[in-house]
């Protein structure tokens, strides 16, 4: 089985040793560049890839990808399209020729977007650029897609196995992609996909105004929901730049509502919450997105003056166990769950420090010193007593 790997290239010199080292698993590499001014041809070819030089006057995506694929020998059995800024996962060679069979056409497989400290994929979804050498045809201008060209139904097999890691360049220059989307939109403004992603481009941008217009197009006629979820997350984004919070709470519910098993809209929505100190319901929303509920969790706030009463109330309501709260003399722990209406009559009707609540309720232990509470173990840990009350050490005594 031949397996073979196709791209286009410009002024990616950056990028290309790390993507050949996870491309190589194939038996060859060809790439048509596409008039790069850096070094890019030559450092493409000392690994010994396949390079073809090709500028054009009117430079259209798709023309690029099936000039590239035209490089690839006709007895090849698999080919697979990348971008320079993308990484495979070792093994995906292995993994592939495990899964394809005779009458196979392509594979959808995961592309990676988003990533934790770990570098470990954390948003994602699925793609479908290995194919067959024959029957494919890439199309459109831009945000080009792979077509099967024959009248039957195409064989797509899928694999969670492999898994490829799209590392943007964030520093280049966008102008060129909006002004082939503005073009492509002008000349179908029913297309939906290049909607979408004409609206991300404002965005970039921070042409907030047009991004928020174009994507509202595109949520009226779109069909595919993850699209459809993400300009509803983008026009949040907007709004949250334009200081509307209400619209951008709006939208991210939107996002939520269409696509709820993605985890992006419960972050975003735990985020504009904090910034609009909702700190409890900014914790929820983190909780959903790692599919858990402040529901039944034990809760630690600190501090006893008026934020650290509403907090208490608040986890309360939203059916949390709050076990300890502190002043300035000391903490108090109380495993049968804190008693709002006596932590209020001692603090806020006596002024009375809040050694006094473990006097009055027997369940409940009074220690010196309040930096002890962040020894007390819980689910949630909530800071209300004072600005930079957390240093590294208290920290690194939370998370353990």
């Amino acid at each position: 089985m031949k397996v073979v790997v196709y791209a286009i290239c410009k002024n990616e010199e950056a990028h290309i040793k790390r993507w050949y080292e996870s491309m190589k698993e194939a038996d060859e590499i060809y790439v048509l560049d596409t008039g790069s001014s850096d070094n890019s041809v030559n450092s493409l070819k000392s690994l010994g890839v396949n390079v073809k030089e090709k500028k054009y006057e009117v430079f259209n995506f798709d023309v690029a990808r099936n000039d590239a694929l035209e490089m690839v020998p006709e007895n090849v059995n698999i080919c697979v399209s990348t971008d320079l800024d993308e990484v495979f996962t070792k093994g995906w060679r292995r993994e592939l020729e495990r899964i394809w069979k005779s009458d196979t056409d392509r594979v959808k497989y995961n592309l990676n977007f988003s990533f934790n400290s770990e570098n470990e994929g954390v948003m994602s979804y699925y793609i479908s650029k290995i194919h067959t050498r024959k029957n494919y045809k890439w199309v459109n201008s831009i945000h080009e897609v792979l077509v099967f060209t024959l009248d039957r139904t195409e064989n797509v097999i899928e694999s969670d196995k492999i898994n490829i890691n799209h590392y943007p360049d964030r520093e280049k220059n966008r102008d060129f992609y909006l002004d082939l989307l503005i073009k492509e939109v002008e000349n179908n403004p029913s297309d939906e996909r290049n909607l979408h992603y004409l609206g991300r481009e404002y965005m970039y941008k921070s042409e907030f105004n047009k991004s928020i217009d174009t994507l509202i197009k595109h949520y009226n006629i779109a069909t595919w929901n993850e699209e459809k979820a993400s300009s509803c997350r983008y026009i949040s984004y907007c709004y949250v730049n334009m200081k509307r919070p209400l619209e951008a709470e709006m939208w991210i519910k939107k996002s939520i509502e269409i696509m709820p098993e993605v985890r992006e809209g419960y972050v975003l929505l735990g985020m504009l919450y904090y910034e609009e100190k909702r700190y409890l319901e900014s914790i929820e929303e983190m909780l959903k997105e790692a599919g858990k509920t402040i529901k039944g969790q034990t809760v630690v706030i600190s501090g006893a003056g008026n934020v650290a009463i509403y907090a208490v109330k608040k986890a309360q309501e939203l059916g949390a166990k709050v076990v300890a709260m502190c002043d300035s003399s000391g903490y108090i722990f109380d495993e049968d769950g804190i008693d709002l209406p006596l932590i209020q009559q001692i603090k806020e009707i006596e002024r009375k420090r809040i050694k006094e609540y473990a006097i009055r309720k027997p369940s409940a232990k009074y220690f010196e010193g309040n930096k002890g509470i962040w020894t007390v173990k819980a689910d949630v840990v909530i800071p209300c007593a004072t600005q930079n009350e957390i240093d590294l050490e208290d920290a690194k005594i939370i998370v353990e």
